[in-house]
């Protein structure tokens, strides 16, 4: 089996590199206090880091099924990194961001388009459904490094606290992602597993499965316990719900700043 692609197929996009570019010069203003705006520079760091997250978490979809057996994926620009080349652009790129700014929460996105047809094996199919959770898992860890490494000494505070934002975004999409519900990765690992009658039963579903997820967590007590396993989590990686709150709140320049992270940022 066969899995070269044309070079050109695989060359990183100016788009995604645009992108990253925006993650570095503004990680850069945070970390030296260069903005005027601090709050502003914040945003933009998070904001371009969540969706290079997003081009990583598709492209880990995508290269695993290219590896698995579906070699139309180079043909489809999947592997240029480019969230313009993904099905909906919309659910993928502009929907999550926008729930990062309203609820501060990192909503799944998708999607990348996989030909299942061409790929043999169960372990196959479940293993590309969950490189993407993994990523953002990976994602996480590094974010979170500097504070279960104790490496924080010389970390301004404001870089500190948007690192803890950002891992809270990704805990929360690997988490959300990973729920076995039809439409999400975690419904895609276990979906080759199930009865096709099974399959068939809740495939008319998988359109309504995040709207699904996302309505619940409108819940309090659903929303109170989802939080309550993401904090602890967190925790035990070393971030504190302190740091996330000033994270997020920093995030949001726009509005009043509790003076409670300004006095410690």
């Amino acid at each position: 089996m066969t899995t070269a692609t044309p070079r050109s197929d695989r060359r990183i996009s100016p788009v995604f590199l645009g992108i990253a570019a925006v993650t570095a010069v503004s990680g850069w203003a945070v970390w030296t206090d260069f903005a005027e705006q601090p709050g502003f520079a914040t945003f933009l760091f998070v904001t371009a880091a969540w969706v290079v997250s997003l081009c990583l978490h598709e492209y880990a979809h995508a290269r695993t099924a290219l590896h698995s057996g579906d070699i139309s994926i180079g043909a489809k620009g999947y592997l240029t990194l480019n969230p313009l080349k993904y099905t909906h652009a919309l659910l993928s790129i502009v929907l999550p961001v926008l729930f990062v700014i309203m609820g501060g929460i990192g909503l799944p996105g998708g999607a990348v388009f996989i030909e299942r047809g061409r790929i043999r094996g169960r372990w196959r199919h479940s293993l590309i459904s969950a490189a993407g959770p993994l990523t953002n898992v990976l994602f996480a860890l590094v974010c979170t490094a500097p504070f279960w490494l104790d490496a924080l000494d010389g970390v301004p505070l404001a870089f500190r606290y948007a690192l803890g934002f950002l891992a809270l975004l990704q805990v929360t999409a690997a988490i959300l992602n990973s729920v076995p519900v039809p439409g999400l990765d975690g419904y895609g690992v276990i979906e080759p597993w199930l009865s096709h009658s099974v399959r068939r039963t809740v495939e008319p579903f998988a359109p309504f499965g995040l709207i699904a997820v996302f309505g619940l967590l409108w819940v309090p007590e659903v929303n109170a316990a989802f939080f309550d396993a993401v904090d602890a989590l967190l925790r035990s990686l070393g971030v504190s719900e302190f740091e996330t709150y000033c994270g997020l709140d920093a995030y949001r320049f726009w509005q009043t700043q509790n003076p409670v992270c300004a006095m410690n940022g």
